[in-house]
C-alpha cells in the first residue's frame, strides 16, 4: 500500500508579509516533504492565507479597499518568498474561498446536530471610542497565567496559554489603546467542557507517534484530571466582522479561529479539482495520514479545538493525523527585534543575492525533531555553510570532475578495484550498516541535524580519499592514467551520494547536479546496495561548471541593522544614570554623520523627550510622506503627530509599540491638521546613498509618559 501525505503549515496572517519565522517552517516542512517523495511517497503539500478577522478588516478599511481587495495584495507577494527559498507547495489558496464556506459550516452544522454548540449570553470588549465589539486579537493585556505583558485576548505567546479575553489583566483595544468595556451579547459556543470532549482528546493525545512527547506532556495540563481545565470555546464574532457567516445566525460569523484550520482541507478540496482526484476517496483512504508543520505559539488551536472540531464532525483524518511542534526562531540567543539589529527581513535576504541554499541548509542544520528554539548566528552561519558546503561537498566535485572532461572525454570509468569499492564502503557504511538507512530515518523523524551530520561524515571520508590518493599529482604521471580514472570516478560516485542524501536540504543545487551527471532524477533507491555505483560505471557526464560560492561575511552584516543605528536606539531607551557602553571604533561608520556642536546639559534639558504609546497609525490622504500618528503620553489625553516616516513602516507594523516624543514641541499647523510633537527616528547622514529610516524603541517595562533624562 503507497503511503499517502497530506502536509501542511500553519496558515500565515494575510496583514504583513512573511517574516524569516515563516520561512523557517516552510522550509523544515518543505525538507520533509521532498525526502519522502524522493522514497515514492504520494505527497499533497499544501497551505493558504488565513484571510478572515477584524485586523483585516480594519486595515483594508485605511487603504479604501475592501478586505477581499487587501487580502489579494499580501497575497501578490508570496510567490517571491516561497520561489525565492525553493518552497514548493502544490496549493496556495485563501480561507475566503467558496470551498472553506461550505467545509466550515457543514463542521458547524454537525457539531450543532451532535449537541456541542449552545448559546450563550455574555460580556464581550467593547471600545467605546471605535464603537464596535473587539476581537480577541484586537485586544492586549497581562497574560493572566504567567503575567507576560502585551499579549492577546485569546492566547500568550509566552507561555502558550489559550484563555478568555475577559481574563487579560489590564486590557486595552489596540486600535485605539482605551480601556475595553464590557457590553452583553448572545454568542455561539462549542462545548468543550462536555465529558465527550475530555474522553476523545486524552486517547487522541496518548497515542503514539502522534506528537512530540513534550507537547502531550503540556496539553494533558490543559485537560486537568477530569477535564476540569477544559472550558467552553466562543466560536462567534458580531457584525461588522469578515468572515464565515454561522447558518441560521443572522448577524453572527465565525471566530476566525474556527474556519482558520478548516483551510487546510479547503486548499486540499481546491488542489484535488484542479487535479481531477477524489477529494473525499483520497481523506477516507487508510494510507492518508495528515501533517501538520507549526510553531509553539499555536499549539492549543491545534491540539485541542482543531482535533476536537474533527472528531465530532465526523472526520476522516482525525484518526491519522500528526502534529510537528517547533520552536521560535531567535538571532544571537535574542528574540527578534529590528530596533536591536537582530532581526532578519527574508525579502532583504534575498535582495542582498545571497543563495536562498545557505539558509535552507543552516536551518536544517540546526533543527530537530524536539519543541526547542532555533537560534541564527551570522559568524556561525558563515562558518558552517563555507566549511560544509564548499569546503567539504562542492570541493569532491570541483577537484575531480574536470579531469573527467579533460582526459577521458567525460566518461567514467567501467570497473573499480576492490580498493576503491573499499573505499565506498567505508565511507557509506558504519560498524556494518548502511549510512543512509540512519539518515533516512532520522529525515523521516525530522532530525534534520542529526542527519546532515552523517552526511557531512561520508564527505569527511570521501575527502580522505581525494586527498591521499591526490589527482592532481596522478594526472602529471601518464602511467597513472588508469589510477587518476579510478580515483575521480570513485570520488563521483560519492558525490552522487551525497547529492541523493542532500536533495531534500538543496534542490537547486541537487538539480544542477542531476543534469551535470546525466541522472533523469534522483531517487533515495539509488543510495542502497550496488545500486550505489552500478549505473554510474561507464557513464559519460557533462561538463562540470562552478556549484556553489562561499558566504561573504560582509553580506551577513548587510541582514541586519548598522551598529550605529543600534547604539542610537539603545542610548535613547537607556535607564537614567545608566550609560550604554559602545564598542569603541578606529573611524566612523558608514554613512555617520559628524556630531553637533557641544552644549551644556541646561540647553538638553530645555528639550521634554517623553515615552509614548502608538495607539494608532493610518496613512494621510494626499501625502507620500506622511503617517498620522496617534499617541498616548500619559497625559489623560491623545495627541496627534503626522511622521514622515511612510517609506519605511506600514501602520499595522506600529500600532501598540512605544516610541519616544518629543513633547514639548510647539504644536505645528498642516494642511492636514495640527501636529503635537515629534517621534524620535535614526537614519544615516545621506539616505540616499544607505536608505532606511528606524523609529526608536525603547526596551519593554518603559510605560507612556516616562521622561528621558
Amino acid at each position: 500500500m503507497t503511503r499517502k501525505l497530506f502536509v501542511t503549515t500553519a496558515l500565515p496572517y494575510a496583514n504583513a508579509a512573511f517574516h524569516i519565522g515563516h520561512m523557517m517552517e516552510y522550509i523544515q516542512a518543505d525538507i520533509w516533504v521532498r525526502y519522502q517523495r524522493m522514497q515514492g511517497t504520494e505527497v499533497h503539500f499544501v497551505c493558504a492565507d488565513d484571510t478572515h478577522g477584524t485586523p483585516i478588516m480594519i486595515a483594508a478599511e485605511k487603504e479604501g479597499l475592501t478586505p477581499q481587495e487587501f487580502v489579494a495584495k499580501i497575497a501578490a507577494g508570496r510567490p517571491q518568498y516561497l520561489d525565492g527559498f525553493h518552497i514548493a507547495f502544490d496549493n496556495w489558496y485563501s480561507t475566503d474561498s467558496p470551498e472553506n464556506v461550505q467545509l466550515s459550516q457543514g463542521i458547524y452544522r454537525k457539531l450543532r446536530d451532535a449537541g456541542l454548540i449552545v448559546t450563550k449570553t455574555v460580556d464581550r470588549f467593547y471600545d467605546p471610542v471605535k464603537g464596535m465589539f473587539l476581537a480577541d486579537r484586537n485586544i492586549k493585556g497581562e497574560c493572566p497565567k504567567c503575567g507576560a505583558k502585551d499579549q492577546y485576548g485569546d492566547n500568550c505567546e509566552v507561555c502558550g496559554a489559550a484563555y478568555q479575553p475577559t481574563e487579560l489583566v489590564n486590557p486595552y483595544s489596540v486600535f485605539t489603546g482605551s480601556t475595553p468595556v464590557l457590553k452583553p451579547s448572545e454568542q455561539y459556543f462549542f462545548k468543550l467542557s462536555d465529558p465527550r470532549c475530555f474522553q476523545f482528546l486524552k486517547e487522541w493525545l496518548n497515542t503514539p507517534g502522534r506528537l512530540q512527547p513534550e507537547m502531550v506532556n503540556k496539553v494533558s495540563e490543559w485537560l486537568g484530571e477530569n477535564g476540569e481545565k477544559l472550558a467552553d470555546w466562543d466560536i462567534s464574532r458580531d457584525a461588522p466582522y469578515f468572515g464565515i457567516p454561522i447558518p441560521d445566525a443572522p448577524g453572527k460569523f465565525f471566530y476566525v479561529w474556527l474556519d482558520a484550520p478548516v483551510g487546510y482541507l479547503a486548499s486540499l478540496k481546491n488542489y484535488c479539482e484542479k487535479k481531477g482526484i477524489d477529494f473525499e476517496a483520497l481523506l477516507r483512504d487508510p494510507a492518508t495520514e495528515q501533517v501538520h508543520f507549526i510553531g509553539k505559539d499555536i499549539v492549543s488551536f491545534h491540539l485541542l479545538f482543531w482535533p476536537a472540531m474533527l472528531n465530532f464532525a465526523g472526520h476522516p483524518i482525525i484518526d491519522k493525523l500528526k502534529v510537528n511542534v517547533h520552536g521560535h526562531l531567535t538571532v544571537n540567543n535574542e528574540k527578534m527585534s529590528k530596533s536591536r539589529g537582530t532581526g532578519i527581513s527574508p525579502l532583504r535576504y534575498l535582495e542582498l543575492k545571497m543563495n536562498p541554499e545557505w539558509l535552507r541548509y543552516y536551518i536544517a542544520f540546526k533543527l530537530n525533531s524536539k519543541v526547542e528554539d532555533l537560534d541564527f548566528n551570522g559568524d556561525d552561519f558563515v562558518a558552517r555553510v563555507n566549511s560544509d558546503l564548499v569546503g567539504k561537498y562542492v570541493n569532491i566535485a570541483s577537484r575531480c570532475a574536470g579531469f573527467i572532461t579533460k582526459k577521458f572525454d567525460g566518461k567514467l570509468a567501467s570497473s573499480l578495484s576492490a580498493n576503491a569499492q573499499d573505499w565506498i564502503k567505508r565511507a557509506l557504511t558504519v560498524d556494518g550498516a548502511e549510512r543512509q538507512a540512519a539518515i533516512a530515518a532520522n529525515f523521516e523523524a525530522r532530525e534534520y541535524g542529526k542527519a546532515l551530520r552523517e552526511i557531512m561524515e561520508v564527505a569527511d571520508v570521501t575527502n580522505q580519499y581525494v586527498d591521499e590518493n591526490k589527482p592532481w599529482i596522478l594526472a602529471k604521471d601518464e602511467a597513472k592514467t588508469a589510477e587518476l580514472h579510478e580515483v575521480c570516478t570513485t570520488a563521483l560516485i560519492l558525490f552522487r551520494q551525497l547529492t541523493i542524501m542532500l536533495a531534500p536540504v538543496l534542490p537547486e543545487i541537487a538539480s544542477r547536479v542531476a543534469a551535470f551527471l546525466h541522472d533523469a532524477s534522483l531517487s533515495w533507491a539509488d543510495t542502497r546496495g550496488a545500486a550505489v555505483y552500478e549505473t554510474m560505471l561507464g557513464r559519460t557526464i557533462g561538463t562540470y561548471s562552478h556549484l556553489l560560492t562561499r558566504v561573504d561575511a560582509k553580506m551577513v552584516e548587510d541582514l541586519f541593522d548598522k551598529p550605529a543605528q543600534i547604539a542610537a536606539a539603545a542610548a535613547a531607551a537607556a535607564p537614567a544614570g545608566k550609560p550604554v557602553a559602545v564598542t569603541p571604533a578606529s573611524a566612523p561608520a558608514d554613512g555617520v554623520e559628524p556630531l553637533a556642536d557641544e552644549i551644556k546639559i541646561d540647553d538638553f534639558m530645555k528639550v521634554d523627550l517623553r515615552i509614548a504609546q502608538i495607539v494608532n497609525c493610518e496613512h494621510v490622504e494626499g501625502s507620500d510622506k506622511l503617517l498620522r500618528l496617534t499617541l498616548d503620553v500619559g497625559e489623560g489625553r491623545h495627541r496627534n503627530v503626522f511622521s514622515g516616516i511612510k517609506s519605511a513602516y506600514q501602520p499595522e507594523q506600529l500600532i501598540g509599540k512605544l516610541t519616544v516624543l518629543v513633547a514639548n514641541l510647539a504644536p505645528r499647523k498642516m494642511k492636514f491638521g495640527v501636529s503635537e510633537g515629534m517621534v524620535l527616528c535614526a537614519s544615516a547622514a545621506d539616505e540616499k546613498a544607505n536608505p532606511g529610516l528606524y523609529v526608536l524603541e525603547p526596551w519593554p517595562g518603559a510605560t507612556p509618559g516616562m521622561r528621558i533624562r
